[in-house]
């Protein structure tokens, strides 16, 4: 080997290199309380940023066509393109071997981007609906799980280096009795409260369920034009006026359920429509009225899995902390569909209390 070619290669050794020993040295000890870092952290929502997230799952979420973004998101590792510039306008392009799919967040709609089959969708955003990429990022992943937390569920972790900064930690454990979560930890950048990963642990798990990371990082807002969808020439775009399953159910099924579910009252304080989630923190339950058509396919892959159990108020199977449990068809050949963070008890419990409103 000639001596340039043997200079290019340590160069290049040294480039690669260099990122590594920067996030393995040694973070400073910080000196924020773990109640201080979740107050910040609650109010980080408006931190501008850009960077490179991986996520973790490894929830054998039941493959159906209605639930099949939850199935890669939950079940697999996700690499992600992020730019974030507030809560209502961003970009988050999610890599695959297969392809790629962006999303766009624009004011009230969304936009998502099919790359390989060129199919754009308008959808209004709705508070109600399934989870997508944009929730598994470590900075709104944490808000959420830390939304209703008592100070009491709170404790410090040393800190460690994400991404280049020495992020200081915190350890949220629920005292609800009710849940399945066995504790989450956080790390985050003390200064503008960004998190920067996330691991939730489920009860008596020495491994995370979901583990969300930022790797690179860019502080301040980006661009507007990294955040706007520039149509391509001979593409249309197509209109859906429910973004999935549950914005659908929410807008258009005839149900009003009640305030509190087994115990748990609703997630924001207020009465839910046609679909409602409950609890706070990590611990949440969601019912979902499902139609005939989606439900049918759903229960049968419940009951054939080995770990399904059936009882009067429906099938039911654990997904490591998520209990799913499917009720029985009622009128027009529907079911109702409960999912949670929450102990099948506290499941079955949610579906008699839902059965017995038929």
């Amino acid at each position: 080997m000639s001596a340039r070619w043997l200079v290019v290669l340590l160069t290049a050794a040294a480039f690669v290199a260099t990122p590594l020993l920067i996030s393995a040295r040694p973070a400073a000890p910080s000196d924020i309380s773990a109640a201080e870092l979740a107050a910040r952290i609650s109010r980080s929502a408006p931190v501008g940023w850009s960077g490179y997230v991986e996520t973790a799952g490894a929830l054998q979420v039941p493959d159906s066509d209605s639930f099949a973004t939850l199935v890669q998101l939950l079940g697999e590792n996700t690499r992600l393109r992020v730019w974030w510039r507030s809560p209502d306008d961003w970009r988050v392009d999610r890599i695959r071997s297969t392809g790629e799919t962006d999303l766009f967040r624009q004011g009230g709609g969304i936009v998502r981007w099919v790359f390989e089959s060129e199919t754009a969708t308008y959808s209004p955003v709705s508070k109600i609906r399934l989870p997508d990429a944009s929730d598994l990022l470590p900075t709104t992943f944490a808000r959420s799980l830390l939304q209703g937390v008592q100070e009491s569920e709170l404790a410090s972790l040393p800190a460690r280096r994400v991404a280049g900064i020495n992020a200081a930690g915190l350890r949220l454990t629920p005292n609800q009795k009710v849940t399945t979560v066995g504790h989450v930890d956080i790390w985050a950048d003390p200064v503008s409260g960004l998190p920067l990963q996330v691991q939730l642990y489920g009860v008596g798990e020495q491994r995370p369920v979901i583990t969300t990371t930022l790797r690179q990082l860019k502080l301040g807002a980006p661009p507007e034009t990294t955040t706007h969808f520039s149509l391509p020439e001979s593409v249309r775009v197509a209109y859906e006026p429910s973004v999935d399953v549950a914005a659908a159910a929410n807008a258009f099924a005839p149900y009003d359920l009640p305030p509190s579910l087994a115990g748990l009252s609703s997630r924001n304080g207020v009465d839910p429509g046609a679909v409602g989630v409950y609890g706070r923190g990590p611990t949440t339950l969601i019912a979902l009225p499902l139609r005939g058509q989606v439900a049918r396919p759903l229960r049968q892959q419940l009951q054939d899995r080995g770990d399904a159990r059936t009882t009067d108020v429906g099938t039911f199977v654990p997904v490591g902390p998520v209990e799913l449990l499917i009720t029985p068809f009622r009128g027009h050949g529907g079911a109702f569909l409960l999912a949670g963070t929450v102990t099948s008890e506290t499941l079955q419990q949610a579906a008699a209390e839902l059965l017995e409103r038929q």
